[in-house]
């Protein structure tokens, strides 16, 4: 990956008008002190020419070494299981990223407002996988990717369709990621690599979240993120920033 050596770059980006800064990361406390301002990032190095965290990583920063200070890849499953107001899943352009509890009602209130599954569904506007998935969710709270698929009964032949229905249970903020598991044998000890945890949105902020986003109106909550980001990167490419926003 490419460094990126920055110096402090300032912006007047409090929500509530605090001069904020955003500065080079050279550790996971560093990470987090950015995205808690910021708000919000696209997961890798790609930002899709909107906003990513990435643009701020110092020579420090490695991937795919397993350190959990100065691993990027290591960072998602930390904000999940440390922090009570990151969220982090398949947000942005079907990919990973991030969203503190400060932005996350207005992403909610644009991607699904008042929107039940059901009605969606019946209406065509989820698929009968992500229905499928979206009831066992209900059903158990907490399930491992690994369970989802033995609950649901998905095939090795419906792995297409399966991921696609994950992605789009997260991009419409029905479900999201809280953390990871490794299989348990019938002996009860774990083996095999850690499975990614699911549950309903409601389930991990909390309703509260849920009833904040349903106060905003839609429009109003693309225009603050909109314009948000047009703070974080002046030049960001419009028709980008609204699938950035709209999913």
């Amino acid at each position: 990956m490419k460094k990126i050596k920055l110096v402090w770059q300032e912006y007047n980006i409090g929500m509530k008008g605090e001069r904020y800064m955003l500065a080079t990361i050279y550790n996971f406390q560093d990470f987090k002190e950015n995205l808690y301002k910021a708000g919000m990032s696209t997961g890798g190095v790609n930002n899709e020419g909107v906003f990513s965290l990435c643009d701020y990583y110092g020579d420090t920063i490695q991937w795919h070494t397993e350190d959990a200070d100065t691993d990027p890849w290591e960072w998602r499953m930390r904000v999940l299981n440390e922090e009570t107001d990151i969220a982090y899943g398949k947000f942005f352009f079907k990919k990973s990223g991030y969203i503190t509890r400060e932005w996350y009602p207005y992403f909610y209130a644009v991607r699904r407002g008042d929107r039940e599954l059901e009605e969606e569904y019946e209406n065509g506007n989820i698929s009968l996988f992500a229905r499928k998935i979206y009831r066992l969710l209900t059903e158990y709270k907490e399930l491992p990717l690994h369970l989802i698929k033995q609950y649901g009964g998905f095939s090795a032949e419906d792995k297409a369709r399966f991921d696609a229905a994950m992605t789009e249970l997260q991009m419409k903020f029905y479900i999201t990621m809280c953390g990871r598991a490794r299989k348990t044998s019938k002996a009860g000890e774990e083996y095999g690599w850690s499975s990614t945890v699911f549950c309903l949105t409601e389930d991990f902020f909390g309703k509260e979240i849920i009833k904040e986003a349903l106060k905003i109106k839609p429009d109003d909550a693309y225009e603050k993120i909109y314009q948000w980001i047009n703070r974080l990167n002046a030049g960001a490419n419009p028709k980008k920033v609204s699938k950035f926003i709209k999913g």
